[in-house]
């Protein structure tokens, strides 16, 4: 392993363990053990889904209780919008214009920050602890003062955090801090699963049950994942004399999920917005709507699969393009055999991605929900299901492969460099 590569992955190690730290420095204002009470009853539900993804965050009302949600919901609302509106798809297509864009979506990250900041902080005040003490220490106006300041401070250092990653360490920095915090779960919910079955609330056979579950969907993931169409390619024997010393490569893979671990994400935090504002709300209709946002809802779950669904669609729509592959293949001097180069190429790949695409978006939307609907099913009072699964070990497979690229490219340019 080479001196860049290790110094990549140290870096990586050392944002995330500032990440982690972060998570533990709470909100000014606070008591921070009636928090903790409050969500020892609410660990199933979206206060727990939100809890789940913050790493723990929200339980301690960290200053980055919110997580990098913000961020996601405004990536998510600059897409929309650029594949609605020309301009701005142009925008981002061009390089000076993508620095533009990127920084409309951190003002949008921070309006929507204290948009949910003082959802939040209008929803404790009316907390209190099991002996009566109110969970804020402060006047209640300074406390959302207070709020506002630390959590769009704390957002932003995500999102600093994240491009750090992605620009200095080994990338991918937004889905590894997302990854970090279900992963720092993870031992706190053996420990309950443990504690549960000392004290008789949950048998032994339900915790292998779910240990089979969670081996099962990950097997499915791995084998979905690593799964790709090969489209096979001819080159004119012109061409083959030509790139005789290079490697050609003689197919196009196409993998069965073309959009990877975003539209789970996505998914994520479109739901978890409208549930952070809707929690504060002592109005019966708003209280009504947060219970059918409730993730032990079948409305919830319904709406999960549908908005993964989409978003396996839209992000394969504007990740793929088939148009740009069947122009670089012309210019190449390849083809597909017995299909007409040009613009009969391109649909016979569009067509494939978008058969591919059903398979994907399908397969993203059953993991992302039915294995929390099981795990439901026996019983089990704290939120884990397929959307944690999927993310961990999409984002791991991820990592592994840039590692693997990186470990790749150094060999090939050492062997450049001694003139082999």
């Amino acid at each position: 392993m080479n001196k860049n590569l290790v110094n990549k992955i140290l870096i990586t190690v050392g944002f995330l363990f500032v990440y982690r730290l972060l998570a533990y420095v709470p909100v000014p204002g606070v008591d921070t053990a009636v928090i903790a009470s409050f969500f020892d009853s609410h660990q199933s539900d979206a206060l727990g889904l939100f809890n789940m993804f913050s790493g723990n965050a929200v339980e301690r009302l960290s200053i980055i209780s919110l997580g990098i949600m913000p961020y996601i919901t405004a990536s998510i609302i600059m897409e929309l919008l650029a594949a609605t509106f020309a301009p701005l798809g142009k925008m981002k297509k061009e390089r000076d214009g993508m620095t533009k864009y990127m920084q409309i979506i951190r003002y949008a990250t921070i309006f929507i920050t204290i948009i949910q900041a003082i959802g939040v902080s209008i929803g404790l005040q009316s907390l209190t602890g099991p002996t009566g003490n109110s969970a804020i220490l402060v006047e209640h106006n300074t406390f959302i003062l207070l709020a506002v300041v630390s959590m769009v401070a704390g957002t932003i250092l995500l999102m600093w955090i994240g491009e750090q990653i992605t620009q200095s360490g080994i990338g991918n920095g937004i889905s590894l801090i997302i990854f970090a915090g279900i992963v720092s779960a993870i031992p706190s919910a053996i420990g309950q699963s443990f504690t549960m079955i000392n004290t008789g609330a949950m048998s032994f056979i339900i915790l292998l049950a779910i240990i089979g579950l969670i081996l099962i969907t990950v097997a499915i993931i791995i084998y979905v994942e690593l799964g790709e169409r090969r489209i096979p390619i001819t080159y004119a024997k012109k061409t083959m004399m030509q790139n005789q010393k290079k490697r050609v490569m003689n197919y196009i893979p196409i993998k069965v999920n073309l959009s990877g671990v975003i539209p789970v994400i996505f998914a994520s935090a479109l739901l978890m917005f409208p549930m952070t504002v809707l929690s504060s709300s002592t109005d019966p209709t708003m209280q009504a709507i947060a219970d059918l946002l409730n993730p032990n809802s079948h409305f919830f779950n319904f709406l999960t699969f549908s908005f993964v669904v989409f978003f396996a669609f839209f992000y394969a729509a504007i990740t793929f393009n088939a148009k740009d592959i069947a122009e670089n293949l012309k210019k190449q001097g390849g083809f597909i055999p017995g299909i007409r180069t040009g613009k009969a190429t391109e649909e016979f790949i569009n067509e494939t991605a978008s058969r591919l695409t059903i398979t994907g978006a399908l397969y993203l939307g059953l993991v992302a929900t039915l294995p929390f609907m099981i795990i439901k099913g026996m019983g089990v009072p704290f939120f884990f299901g397929g959307t944690a699964v999927l993310i961990v070990v999409q984002v791991a497979l991820d990592t592994m492969r840039k590692i693997e690229a990186q470990i790749y490219s150094s060999k090939y340019e050492t062997l450049s460099a001694v003139g082999l």
